[in-house]
């Protein structure tokens, strides 16, 4: 029978790993396994990282269509954000897009397949290096990725490939309609891109997507940057807001992994 001293001398031994051992989870609120390594491979290895809720990240509890998950990714009261990567832990394809506002504000929402419940995550990066992590979790039934869409179903997608819709609303909201515009002043740029946005996950159809999209004004100074994958939905729409109304023309340029390229003129 071993000694009460002794028994408290492994327990103390005990005790002291257990606070002295690392989070597993890199205190991570949702606790995923995969994190750590999408840190270091979406983040960087040696790359700071914070979770912030400056950081906010909207999205249904439950996405009752899993080909078109509605999320709103919008920084509040963090300065110098010259970054945004939105990642989704247990997709296939975890990279969604990559946003650089540069006359933009730090927001934007759009739509996209989610393979099952998982932490739907966006990381802001600051002028000094360090990413700011927020995040929110969206249960469904799944299989998003791996189901093709309406338009590469019917064939539709070879009439409409590349064309744009795009319009920008004042910042007051119209009576009676939802959602016209960010809170406060400037303008909201909402803009719409056909194309199948193909994952490659779905059996004889490869990877067919947009991949680059910029927003230029009247003296083709670029306003916004957006690196977009697989999981952005079909037929993709974006929401961008400005701190004031872009003055004259803008011009939408940009380019899918194909190289097709997109170009189209908003008066």
């Amino acid at each position: 029978m071993r000694s009460r001293p002794l028994i408290a001398a492994l327990l103390s031994l005990w005790l002291a790993q257990a606070v002295a051992a690392p989070d597993p989870f890199e205190g991570d609120p949702y606790q995923s396994h995969p994190w750590v390594d999408m840190r270091k491979e979406f983040l960087g290895a040696n790359a700071r990282t914070v979770f912030d809720a400056r950081v906010q990240v909207r999205g249904p509890a439950f996405a009752e269509d899993p080909m078109n998950v509605p999320i709103t990714v919008s920084v509040k009261d963090l300065p110098g954000v010259d970054r945004i990567v939105v990642l989704v832990d247990r997709n296939p394809i975890r990279k969604v897009l990559e946003y650089q506002p540069m006359s933009a504000l730090p927001s934007v929402s759009f739509r996209f397949k989610l393979e099952q419940a998982s932490p739907v995550r966006a990381a802001a990066r600051t002028k000094d290096g360090v990413w700011h992590v927020g995040g929110t979790l969206v249960d469904s039934t799944g299989g998003g990725c791996t189901v093709s869409g309406a338009t590469r179903k019917d064939g539709s997608w070879t009439q409409t490939l590349g064309l744009v819709s795009a319009r920008v609303f004042d910042a007051t909201p119209i009576p009676g309609a939802a959602d016209t515009g960010p809170t406060g002043s400037g303008s909201r740029l909402r803009l719409k891109v056909m194309h199948p946005m193909d994952t490659g996950l779905v059996g004889g159809i490869p990877a067919f997507y947009v991949n680059r999209l910029s927003v230029r004004d009247a003296k083709d100074a670029e306003l916004l940057r957006l690196q977009t994958f697989e999981p952005v939905s079909e037929n993709p729409v974006f929401s961008f807001d400005f701190p004031t109304k872009p003055a004259g023309v803008l011009r939408i340029v940009g380019t899918d992994n194909n190289g097709n390229r997109i170009d189209a003129q908003l008066e």
